[in-house]
């Protein structure tokens, strides 16, 4: 049952994600990292298209975030 609510929490964050993405093409605003404005690279995207930050704030948000919660 848990298993369950984690995947449909999932599924729902993508979807969110997704939504914020398409918003972006619409407003021609994707592709660029919501963090410092730069671009964020092509090969990036072909992984993750839903990618809001670049490597660089990405990889910094992770350290930041595993900071915060002690891991």
């Amino acid at each position: 049952f848990s298993i369950e609510l984690r995947t449909r929490d999932r599924e729902r964050k993508l979807i969110k994600k997704i939504e914020k993405t398409l918003q972006k093409i619409e407003e021609d605003d994707f592709g660029f990292c919501d963090s410092c404005g730069i671009e964020i690279g092509i090969r990036r995207l072909e992984a993750r298209p839903t990618a809001d930050l670049c490597v660089d704030c990405k990889t910094l948000a992770e350290i930041k975030e595993k900071q915060m919660t002690g891991a």
